[in-house]
This record gives C-alpha cells, sequence and structure tokens, in this order.
C-alpha cells in the first residue's frame, strides 16, 4: 500500500481549526517566561491541560518546580519514535522598547510577543500536531514524542538535560522548532559550528595617566594579544572535511542576497574570531595594572576542537603578560545532507511553502548539537520571522499553520524514508 504522506483527518483538523492554533499561540504568549528567571511552571501546566483533555499520556519532569518540562507521547504502528522538541522559556524584555504588547498582540496576519518565532509559535504548532493525531482517527507510523521544555535560552540544565537524565530519551531522530527561515528564504537546519569560549587575562605595570611611558598598559596588551588571535589564527583555513562541502554550498544559496558568496563560504573555511566582552582600569588617568577579556571562536562542523585549541594557545604562547584563565568549547555537528530525516524535513516543509528549502549549516548551536553528538539525527526547522530576540517580536498567521501543515506532514515523510508501516485513517 501507498504511505500516505498526511493523513485526511489530520490535515482536516489544522484546516478546520487554525482559529484553535493561533488562539493557542496566543494564550503561550501571554504567559511571561523570559529566562532569567524562567518561570515556566503556568504555561507548561495550560499545556498539560489540553493534552489532557486530548487523551494523551504526558509525564512532567521538574528538577526545578518553576521550570518544568513535559514529554507527551502517541504509540504508533513501530517501534521508531520521531520527536518533536520546542522550548517554552524566552529571552527577556524590556516592554518600554516595544511599540506591541511583548506579552501578545495581534495585528492582522501578526502576531506579536516575546517567543513569537523564538519559539512558541513552533511550540503551539507541535501541540496543535500532537492534538490533531490524538483527536482525529489517524494513527502515526512511527511513535511520536512532544518534548516541551525550559530553560534553553540560558543554556540550563532544567531543560532538555534534565529530560535526558530524567527518563529514557532515545528517539530515533529529533526535530527542534527553531525559526531557520527570514527574508523569503527557507531552511532546514542540518549542521552547527563549533564553539571555543576563552577568558584571557592581562598583567602590566600600573602608572599615571599623564606618564603612561612609566606603566605597561594591560588593556593594550591584551587588545594586541586579540588581534594577534585574528590575524594569525583567524586566517588559517581549517580542515574541514568533504562532506560538509555540499552543505556549504547551500547555506551560500540561503543567505543570497545578504551576503555575497564568498563571505558565506569564507565563514565556514575560517575561524571566526569575537572580541565580545572585555574589562580593566579603574580610571581614566590611571594606566592599568590588569585586564581581563572573553573571546568567542567559531569552528565549522568537522574540525578538531582539540586541535584548534592548540593552535590558540601556541598562537598566544609567549606573549609576556598574557594568560588564557580559562577555555570552554564544543563540538560542531552536523546530519548527512542526504539523511532519511534531512530529506523528510525538506519534502515537508517544501510541500508547505512550494519553494526551495536549503539544507544549511546554522552559524551558531544549540540543543542539536548535544543530541547529534549522542547519536540522535537532528534538525532544526521553522517557519516565522527574521526578528527572534528582537524588540517587536512577531510571526505571523500564515508562519503558524505552515508550522503544523509541515510538522504533521514530516511524521509520514519520515516513516517513508525509514521503511516503516502506512499511515493510514482507521
Amino acid at each position: 500500500m501507498t504511505q500516505q504522506r498526511l493523513p485526511d483527518s489530520v490535515e482536516r483538523f489544522l484546516a478546520e481549526n487554525r482559529t484553535n492554533l493561533v488562539s493557542t499561540a496566543e494564550t503561550l504568549l501571554s504567559h511571561d517566561t523570559a529566562n532569567p528567571p524562567g518561570h515556566t511552571a503556568t504555561a507548561v501546566s495550560w499545556i498539560a491541560s489540553r493534552l489532557e483533555t486530548a487523551g494523551v499520556d504526558f509525564e512532567r519532569i521538574a528538577v526545578d518546580p518553576e521550570k518544568p518540562n513535559l514529554v507527551a507521547t502517541l504509540p504508533g504502528a513501530s517501534d521508531r519514535t520521531l520527536c518533536f522538541v520546542g522550548h517554552v522559556d524566552t529571552v527577556p524584555f524590556d516592554g518600554t522598547e516595544w511599540s506591541r504588547d511583548p506579552l501578545g498582540e495581534r495585528e492582522g496576519d501578526r502576531l506579536y510577543g516575546r517567543g513569537a518565532t523564538d519559539m512558541k509559535g513552533a511550540v503551539a504548532a507541535m501541540l496543535q500536531v500532537a492534538l490533531a493525531y490524538a483527536e482525529s482517527d489517524a494513527a502515526p507510523p512511527v511513535d511520536l514524542r512532544f518534548a516541551f521544555v525550559s530553560d534553553e535560552e540560558t543554556g540550563g540544565d532544567a531543560g532538555l538535560p534534565s529530560v535526558r537524565e530524567a527518563i529514557e530519551f532515545a528517539p530515533d531522530a529529533c526535530v527542534i522548532g527553531e525559526t531557520t527561515s527570514r527574508n523569503g528564504r527557507f531552511a532546514v537546519s542540518i549542521a552547527d559550528r563549533g564553539a571555543i569560549w576563552l577568558t584571557l587575562e592581562a598583567t602590566g605595570e600600573a602608572a599615571h595617566g599623564s606618564r603612561p611611558m612609566l606603566g605597561v598598559n594591560a588593556i593594550d596588551r591584551l587588545t594586541a594579544a586579540v588581534g594577534r588571535l585574528k590575524q594569525e589564527f583567524g586566517t588559517r583555513e581549517l580542515d574541514v572535511a568533504p562532506e560538509m562541502g555540499p552543505i556549504v554550498e547551500e547555506s551560500v544559496g540561503f543567505h543570497e542576497g545578504e551576503l555575497d558568496a564568498e563571505t558565506v563560504r569564507d565563514l565556514f573555511r575560517y575561524p571566526t574570531v569575537n572580541l565580545g566582552v572585555i574589562e580593566g582600569g579603574s580610571a581614566v588617568n590611571a594606566v592599568p595594572a590588569s585586564a581581563r577579556a572573553e573571546v568567542d571562536v567559531r569552528l565549522t562542523a568537522t574540525v578538531e576542537t582539540r586541535d584548534a585549541l592548540g593552535s590558540i594557545r601556541r598562537c598566544l604562547g609567549g606573549i609576556e603578560g598574557i594568560s588564557v584563565a580559562d577555555a570552554s568549547w564544543s563540538r560542531g555537528s552536523y546530519e548527512p545532507i542526504d539523511s532519511p530525516l534531512v530529506e523528510a524535513s525538506a519534502a515537508a516543509a517544501g510541500a508547505a511553502v512550494d519553494e526551495r528549502i536549503y539544507r544549511r549549516s546554522a552559524t551558531g548551536g544549540g540543543d542539536a548539537k548535544d543530541l547529534r553528538h549522542d547519536g540522535i539525527p537532528t534538525v532544526e526547522f521553522g517557519f516565522g520571522t527574521d526578528t527572534a530576540h528582537a524588540v517587536d517580536e512577531y510571526t505571523t498567521v500564515d508562519a503558524l499553520a505552515r508550522n503544523a501543515e509541515a510538522y504533521a506532514r514530516l511524521v509520514g515523510e519520515y516513516a517513508a524514508r525509514v521503511g516503516d508501516g502506512d499511515s493510514t485513517d482507521r
């Protein structure tokens, strides 16, 4: 029997409940879940009530009672599991800077509010898909899991990490609902870059600001060291594995119009080095005797972080008064461009917008990185706007509907590519 990618009853549910989908997003936006402090309990309880009413089994996991998580499960026709992950917390906001209500305001097709596109809109769509399968006569072809988590925006341990510690969390594939579209271009994010975060310290000799030649300026030493890092390490071509080539080229296509092609290629060909924090000095008329900087280095997936960190230390080694006080790092990750999950996600997204879907690398990285390193195929994708973390953040009604359709369709697309049973109405 030919597999039906989107069961008729699920499609009908989504079409008939579009207004409810918007209402769900508005309700989620009305809960202030800014992190810090990241109090998501009320919002998560509301999601739980919707799942309970629909008869969906779920488990509540809370290391921190103010930052709970929900994992809902819908049994399918095979023992494979596809998991959708969405975070309920948002970055903070200053309401005085907004021209719209940061806790939700609709104008026409736009739905404003903190988290509208990052990522309460996607959470609303995922919840709608869970309800569609629960309340219609369609059985999913694979087990479905929906992880609604907290504490993502600060990289805290109370969210997905606590879920993974508390229960057996080993889905065959994961989809994280980060917005991956902007400026009329659509993408599935299938890779991310590694990061090395350095804390550099500099020492000097104090002196009066009117006689700087009698001292040694620690800030000058520090900025010179960062300049050397950019010039020597930042221009060194990375050893990127060949399988990243097609992903880089897809990334070039996605960014066309924003950046020229060579600039995008260089973003993956070389490390990026950003001086994010610098501290030092006590008065304008004093030569500072100490200074401190935090530097963000990013590396394309498949680059060995250990080798890069060794190169950084060699680059900075021997500079008088400069030391690496601390270094933390993560390795980049990628999903093969022709994997079943990538093909399924691109097909589902393409059906929702009838446009080209780029299979690109993110320039940063989040939960997907850790999941991939643990052997769980993971992609990020969602429709929305390029306003995440911005004043007057918004999504659109069309984006909400497209997310719900694409996530629902992805279930059948994924099952078809991994060879599991039919998704048909009972």
